[in-house]
């Protein structure tokens, strides 16, 4: 079968001072009609500089300089940004990594779609919006005439994610570029659009070039796969064959990190508990005009557990389950409206002030986005050291202190006096973890502290949480949406629905015989599970 987009020795030029001269090297690949082309690799191999390429959309200062892209007979390296215009959208289209940035805030989602059609076709504007409600129903987004009018806030991260394939189709293009697509979803909703594409690319004929750092997602996918490393194909081929017989130690070495979902055997940890939450509730009420027809959201509903001193308990759950929520009552970021939080057997809630500082110094929090999390204006070590600072610890006490904690979590001690942009996803939440270790806490709230990391990454980071809690006899409280990461590192598990704790118990029994329906549904939703035990 012939090729509908042909990469032909593409070379991406990187400006000067940047960490390597090329973002491509000498890159060939091809797409045919009606085929998903995974194309996998870590941070910085490459895999969305290509489709940038592809989609003439590179960074100022960055730009082709050797190499053809062929679509349809036209060389894209070489086409004018009119002619691309017209080829955007129509021909190529893209979904990209997140859709709250990459939609409009300020329009509902109906008219972002529906522009594509006022844009490149002569269609009414009965006839657009007709069109519209079409493909989002296509693309099974629930209340489709709803959703029409619904701001991007308004609707969860996996509507959102239907809301920009149904764009990406609009104008039924003949290549569909993925742009790590379900990176931020929780496995049912990442299964769900996983099938979505899937059924889309079989029914339509497109041929769909899919970005993604998850072999689970490849095996759950891919017709055919290339592998990335620094800007350079190291590998391509069959899925079947690449996944099952790699030949590059790179690609050896990806495979090798993906989690699998066996548990490792029970590891000793104390029967008493540090931690214990009994029967904690929140609700929100937001919205209303004078208080009447206001939205009642039942985030935390009862729940009672308890962390064991030394132990990881994990707490898992799809978007909306009431993690984060728990997390933040836990580390009274949110106050609960009913229960008790209490840390060595003293509630929290009933503390006075000092009593409170005294406790936070024992419970401290890793944050999903260490970006977000960590101050852009200030040096790292600064951050690392605020904390022992602001409880009395002298300032040259608490910056070699901070060396001390990036040597601990696997950094440069030398680093201390860069800024926040100048380290990577997974070290800057290497600092996120040091800044924690700061206050020697007793117990680690972790929420979703690898779900943006590549797969390599990820498995550094968990090694890093189970060393320190050996290391250091931490306890850990562990928030997160992928079952695979959970069982990497958890003792005990606690299954969330709809702010209720649905199952608990230890991790191997809860994933090797499931009681609760919903625990099942969210083991069977896995990408790439029968690849996973197969390994």
């Amino acid at each position: 079968m012939s090729a509908i987009l042909s990469i032909e020795g593409v070379t991406v030029a990187l400006p000067p001072g940047a960490d390597r001269p090329h973002a491509l090297d000498a890159v060939t690949l091809e797409l045919r009609a009606g085929e998903i082309l995974c194309v996998v690799g870590e941070s910085g191999s490459g895999k969305s500089m290509t489709a940038s390429a592809v989609m003439r959309l590179l960074p100022p200062r960055v730009g082709i300089t050797a190499g053809r892209i062929l679509f349809e007979g036209k060389d894209l390296a070489t086409a004018t940004e009119v002619e691309m215009r017209a080829i955007r959208g129509a021909g190529i289209a893209m979904i990209f990594q997140e859709p709250m940035t990459a939609l409009n805030p300020l329009r509902p989602v109906g008219d972002q779609i529906g522009e594509m059609f006022s844009i490149h076709t002569d269609l009414s504007a009965d006839q657009i919006r007709a069109r519209t409600l079409a493909l989002l129903e296509e693309v099974r987004i629930p209340d489709p005439k709803l959703a029409m009018r619904a701001y991007p806030h308004e609707l969860s991260g996996g509507q959102r994610q239907r809301a920009m394939i149904a764009m990406a189709l609009a104008l039924s293009p003949r290549v569909l570029i993925a742009d790590e697509p379900t990176t931020a979803l929780d496995v049912t909703t990442q299964a769900q659009i996983l099938s979505l594409i899937r059924d889309l690319q079989r029914r339509l004929g497109t041929g769909v070039l899919f970005i993604t750092h998850d072999f689970g997602v490849v095996a759950e996918i891919a017709d055919r796969v290339a592998v990335m490393q620094h800007g350079v194909v190291v590998e391509q081929g069959e899925a079947a064959a690449v996944l099952n017989a790699p030949q590059h130690p790179y690609t050896k070495a990806l495979i090798a990190a993906v989690p699998p979902l066996a548990a490792p055997p029970p590891r000793p940890f104390s029967d008493e508990a540090i931690l214990k939450l009994e029967g904690v509730s929140k609700t929100y009420r937001t919205g209303g005009f004078l208080g009447r027809n206001k939205r009642v959201t039942r985030a935390v509903r009862d729940v009672s557990l308890a962390l064991p001193r030394g132990g990881t308990l994990g707490i898992v759950g799809e978007s909306g389950s009431g993690k984060s929520t728990l997390a933040r009552c836990i580390m009274r970021l949110i106050k609960p409206d009913a229960g008790a939080i209490r840390l060595d057997g003293t509630d929290l809630a009933t503390q006075s002030p000092s009593q409170h500082r005294a406790s936070a110094k024992r419970m401290q929090m890793v944050f999903q986005d260490p970006y977000a999390s960590l101050n852009p204006r200030r040096r790292v070590g600064e951050l690392v050291a605020q904390g022992p600072i602001i409880h009395g610890t002298p300032r040259n006490t608490a910056l070699a202190r901070a060396k001390e904690l990036f040597a601990l979590v696997g950094l440069d001690p030398a680093a201390t006096d860069r800024y926040p942009h100048e380290f990577s996803g997974g070290q800057r939440q290497r600092i996120g973890i040091a800044r924690a270790l700061a206050l020697e806490p007793e117990v680690l709230v972790a929420d979703e502290p690898v779900s943006a990391l590549d797969v390599s990454v990820q498995a550094q980071v968990l090694r890093l949480l189970a060393e320190l809690r050996e290391r250091l006899g931490l306890s850990i409280v562990l928030i997160t949406h992928d079952l695979r990461v959970a069982v990497q590192v958890c003792d005990l598990v606690a299954v969330m629905k709809e702010g209720e704790v649905v199952e608990s118990g230890p991790i191997g029994r809860v994933f090797e015989a499931p009681e609760h329906p919903y625990t099942r549904s969210l083991l069977a939703a896995v990408p790439g599970r029968g690849f996973q035990a197969a390994r």
